[in-house]
Order: structure tokens, then C-alpha cells, then sequence
């Protein structure tokens, strides 16, 4: 369909410059772990088991320390059973913890992926209920930026960053109990950095998140740019855009870079603060606890164990630290990817109770008026009445509603006012599904799936048999360059389908429409890029797709329009003149006008 909208809109992407409710976006994105609650327990029941074997292993060292500095200061033979018991027990140890460790990451690995892939489904899901007017508004990279690589973000978080998490928090609590075990004093020293340190995690975790949200949103604008600019390549080189495209990639880029940078720095002061925090602990513990060791109130085995732990309580810490930045990165996707699911869609709706197959293709307008915005009224009290049969030509300058017109019975839009009726029934009581089958529409630009070109031919009927598929091929006049190709009908399409021509494609949007067997139907004139034979093909495929149906057409050449039964002629969203070829060219209006010029301009070039 022609790209004359009424409305120009920006598909820039809008930059939030600050970070909604993080709180909120933690929750949301955990409920969507709910299902995986009991797999849940199971992970976290291995990670106990984990910590508290990799937690208790300082103190079995610290026990053959206090065996051996004993042995060397009361000059006694050094008990070699003991430490061999001890160190058969510590590769028990070791053997259980990496034991209970894999089994907790091949569980979480489990539980993300299936969660995130339910994150993906309701995303794709959204997709197709969000009104036209959505991605109008959008550009494509941003929203394949929010669908692709935003997700991949949260499943990174999950996999990685929760199992760390749970280690972390248990090995914390556990180390503290050993602590207290040991040393209830040295405790306290060390219970004065912790709060320190969660201290540090929180203030550079709010200053840094909306740099976080900011990097993602430009990341998302960098890849609209690309998507542009190599879907439309041949343009761009075409009209030596490439300059102005590269240096338009380099402002967006340097504005990512920017915000990237600061994201990055803020949290990255974090992990040498925390290891500054956690040295100040360990100096304090060592001059303390040497102290204890030479008045006799604590074994030497005892520090050596707390010094181990000192350090091993730091490194949660650090560890949190360290995928703070994958966290935030997570949190601000979270946030891009609610922004989709939180956006107003169609409303559900269900089929009336009409058998469509026994309407008549008679299109009613009555009263219609329609606007972008609610107080930019755009088309305005459009009356039409088109019999069953008739083919409508819809003509007029770039902008002027002809794409508008269609989109409204195609109910892509809503109306302000007015109605649209077939054989008598408002298009209002169908639901969109119902109104949408009595169309099939062969557009100015082609769209064709990867597939087969028999798949593609079935698009247009659910269950459609090889018979239909080939019947339908035929009667677009495409069989015959299908059958020369090494596969036939099983012919794989690659992407845009570049291997076969243009005139091909419009031959295959035709076959599909006409397996569809719709009773209306709208048409972009095909064949303005396509050589003298192939739009004699096209054309004669039309002319059997249009056989007894209501038929609307937008057209650019008027020469190919005049045995049109009716001619709406557009202007600014409103319908000036309507009639024949004849009645309008005898009128001497704006379509006289638009023919006469046209006309002139073939003379010219003739």
C-alpha cells in the first residue's frame, strides 16, 4: 500500500531520563519465576548445602594449624593420622560443595530459560495485539532491540546473577555463624564493615540506574539507525546518503558511548571500595586477633580460620559488586520490555453472530470521520455507497487519505464518528478477525516469508491443500516460472525473498490472495517496477482475481483506471469528486487536472 498517510509521526525512540520505580520492576520481574518456585527451593537447598561445606572447610584447616603449632612449641612429634584424617575429611568437603554447586547451576540454568522464554512469548504475544498506530510510532530496530537483545539481558541476570545472589546471602549468614562460633568480639570488628558495605551497593546502585536506563533506550536508537540503513541500503547509496549516515551513526553512538561510560564508571567504584572496606577488616582482625593468640584466649588455629573468613565475607560482597552492572543492565531491559507489555492494546474481541459467507460485498460509508489525533479531524462526514461488484479507484496527490481510507475498512483505525457498513452490518459488530477475512490485499510492496513458496501461497487460507495451492498459482499465471524453478513449489524463499524478481513476488501476493477468495478486495497498482511482460501477467492475473468481487484500488497511474466504476478523488482527508473516467474529465476539476498532467508528462517523455 502507498506510504500518503495524513500523519507524519517520529519513530525516534523517547530517552527516559529517569529510572522508574527499581523496586517494582524487581518484583515484576520475579513473579515471573513463580512457576519455577519448588526448582526454586531445590536450588537454594543446594546452595545451603554448598556454602555451608565450603564455609566450614577454614575451620578444619585452622584445626590442623592448632595441631601442628602445638607439635612445634611443646616439641612433640607432629600427629600425621590426625591431619590425615583431616585431609581426606576437607576433599570430602570439596567433593560435595563442587557436587551441590553443579546441580544448583544446571537447575537455575533450567529455571531462566524457561522463564525468560515465557517473558519472550508474552512479548511476541503483545506484539500482535497492539493496535497499528503502536508501531507508527515506533521504529522497527528499537522494538527489535526491546524483543531481542533486552530479553537476552534478563536471561543473563537470571542465570547468573540470582545464583549468585543465593550463594551470596547464604554464604554470609553462614560465615557470620562460624565467626560468632570462633569469636563473638572479632565479630563485632567485622559486623562494622558489613554495613559499610551493603552502604556502598546502594548508593552506587541508585546513582548508576538511570544511566543504566539511558544506555539501553540509546542502544535501542543505534539500532533503529542500523536497521534503517541496511534495509534501505540501496537507497542510501542511490542518493550518497552515505556520509550523512555515517555521521549520523557517529552522534548516536557517541551519545551511547557517553552514557555507557558514566553507567560503567559509577559502578565500577564500587568493587574497590568494597575491597578497601574489606582490607580495613582483615588489618583490624590480624592486630586483634595476634593479640588474643599471645594472651591465650583464642588458638592460633582459630585466628587463621577467622582471617580466612574475614576475607571469604567480603567476597559475596564483591561478588555483588561485580554483577551489579549485569543487575542494573537487567533492570533497565526490564523496564524497556514492561514499557511493550504495559502499552494499550485491542480490546479482545468477540465473533458476532453473522454468517459472512452470506453477506453481499456492499460497502457502506456513513457519516465517517476520522483524525490521528482527537483534535485533528483528518477526513470528515464521508458518505460512499459502493454496490457489490463495483471497482473503486481511489486517486489523488501523495498525503491525501487513500491509504487512510483503506486502513479504516480495514479497521486498522478507529473511527471518531460514523459508519462503516457491509451488506448493512457495521463493520463494529464484527470482530476485527471476521472483518479482516472478507479482504485479501495485493500491495505495491510485496511481503513474503522464509519459506517454501507453497507455504507462502497457503498463507492466505488456513488447512489450503496442493490442489488449491496450485490451482490458486495458476489462475495468478504464476505456475509456469514456479515450475521451471530446481524445487518447484517447494522452492525455499530467503529472506525478502531476493531470489526470485519482483514480477514473481507480485504474481505469488496474487495466487495468495486468490486462494484466500475474499469478497473484497484492495489493490496497490503492481506493476509500476516490473517489465512490459511480466504487467501483462500481473494484469491479467488481476483481472481474474477481481472476477465478481467488490474491488478498491490505489492508483497512481490514472491510465490504467478508467474502466473503474467509480472514481473517489482525494484531497487533504476528504473525498472532492467522485464518478467515472468520463463524468470527471467532462467535470474539468482536480481529477481533469491530475490526467490532463499526467498526460503531458508521458507526451513529453514519448
Amino acid at each position: 500500500m502507498s506510504k500518503d498517510k495524513v500523519k507524519t509521526s517520529s519513530k525516534q525512540p523517547k530517552v527516559m531520563e529517569k529510572p522508574k520505580d527499581v523496586k517494582a520492576t524487581m518484583l515484576r520481574l520475579a513473579s515471573f519465576l513463580k512457576p519455577e518456585r519448588k526448582i526454586l527451593i531445590l536450588v537454594f537447598i543446594f546452595s545451603v548445602f554448598s556454602t555451608l561445606f565450603t564455609v566450614y572447610s577454614p575451620k578444619v584447616l585452622g584445626d590442623a594449624t592448632t595441631s601442628i603449632f602445638e607439635s612445634v612449641t611443646s616439641n612433640s612429634p607432629i600427629n600425621f593420622g590426625f591431619l590425615g584424617k583431616l585431609a581426606i575429611f576437607l576433599i570430602g568437603l570439596y567433593v560435595l560443595t563442587s557436587l551441590f554447586s553443579f546441580l544448583q547451576m544446571y537447575l537455575m540454568a533450567g529455571v531462566s530459560q524457561r522463564s525468560v522464554a515465557t517473558l519472550r512469548k508474552e512479548v511476541n504475544e503483545k506484539l500482535t495485539r497492539l493496535p497499528i498506530k503502536y508501531f507508527d510510532k515506533h521504529s522497527y530496530g528499537d522494538l527489535l532491540s526491546r524483543a531481542v537483545n533486552d530479553i537476552d539481558n534478563i536471561n543473563n541476570s537470571f542465570q547468573q546473577a540470582l545464583t549468585q545472589i543465593i550463594s551470596s546471602v547464604i554464604t554470609v549468614v553462614g560465615i557470620i555463624v562460624m565467626m560468632l562460633v570462633i569469636s563473638p568480639i572479632l565479630t563485632v570488628i567485622i559486623a562494622i564493615t558489613v554495613p559499610l558495605s551493603f552502604l556502598v551497593v546502594r548508593i552506587t546502585f541508585s546513582r548508576s540506574q538511570k544511566f543504566f536506563k539511558q544506555q539501553q533506550d540509546r542502544l535501542g536508537a543505534v539500532n533503529g539507525h542500523v536497521e534503517e540503513m541496511f534495509s534501505g541500503h540501496h537507497v542510501v547509496k542511490a542518493f550518497g546518503y552515505e556520509e550523512k549516515s555515517i555521521q549520523r551513526f557517529r552522534d548516536m553512538n557517541e551519545n551511547l558511548y557517553k552514557v555507557s561510560q558514566k553507567a560503567q564508571f559509577i559502578s565500577g567504584i564500587m568493587n574497590p571500595m568494597m575491597s578497601f572496606i574489606g582490607n580495613l577488616g582483615f588489618v583490624l582482625v590480624s592486630i586483634i586477633g595476634g593479640i588474643f593468640v599471645l594472651n591465650g584466649s583464642l588458638l592460633i588455629g582459630n585466628v587463621q580460620a577467622f582471617l580466612q573468613y574475614s576475607k571469604q565475607i567480603t567476597q559475596p560482597m564483591m561478588q555483588v559488586a561485580g554483577i551489579a552492572t549485569m543487575i542494573q543492565n537487567a533492570l533497565a531491559s526490564a523496564e524497556r520490555v514492561f514499557e511493550i507489555l504495559d502499552e494499550e492494546e485491542l480490546v479482545r474481541e468477540e465473533h458476532a453472530k453473522v454468517d459472512l459467507d452470506k453477506l453481499n460485498a456492499r460497502v457502506t460509508f456513513e457519516h465517517v470521520s476520522f483524525g490521528y489525533e482527537e483534535n485533528s479531524i483528518l477526513m470528515k462526514d464521508i458518505n460512499l455507497d459502493i454496490k457489490e461488484g463495483q471497482t473503486v479507484a481511489i486517486v489523488g496527490p501523495t498525503g491525501a487519505g487513500k491509504s487512510t481510507l483503506i486502513n479504516l475498512l480495514m479497521r486498522f483505525y478507529g473511527l471518531n464518528s460514523g459508519r462503516i457498513l457491509i451488506d448493512g452490518v457495521d463493520l463494529k459488530v464484527l470482530s476485527r478477525e471476521q472483518a479482516r477475512s472478507l479482504f485479501a490485499m495485493v500491495l505495491q510492496d510485496t511481503w513474503l516469508f522464509s519459506g517454501t513458496i507453497a507455504e507462502n501461497i497457503a498463507y492466505g487460507k488456513k488447512g489450503a491443500t496442493d490442489e488449491e495451492i496450485k490451482a490458486a498459482a495458476y489462475s495468478a499465471h504464476a505456475d509456469e516460472f514456479i515450475r521451471k524453478l530446481p524445487e518447484g513449489y517447494d522452492t525455499m524463499l530467503n529472506q525478502d525473498a531476493s531470489n526470485i524478481s519482483h514480477g514473481q513476488k507480485q504474481l505469488l501476493t496474487i495466487a495468495r490472495a486468490i486462494i484466500s477468495n475474499p469478497k473484497i478486495l484492495i489493490l496497490d497498482e503492481a506493476t509500476s517496477s516490473v517489465d512490459t511482460r511480466t504487467e501483462l501477467k500481473i494484469q491479467k492475473a488481476m483481472k481474474t482475481l477481481m472476477q465478481n468481487r467488490t474491488s478498491f484500488i490505489i492508483a497512481h497511474r490514472l491510465s490504467t483506471i478508467k474502466d473503474a466504476d467509480v472514481i473517489l478523488v482525494m484531497n487533504h482527508g476528504d473525498i472532492i469528486e467522485q464518478g467515472t473516467h468520463q463524468e470527471l474529465l467532462v467535470q474539468g476539476g482536480f481529477y481533469a487536472d491530475l490526467y490532463n498532467s499526467q498526460f503531458e508528462i508521458v507526451s513529453q517523455t514519448s
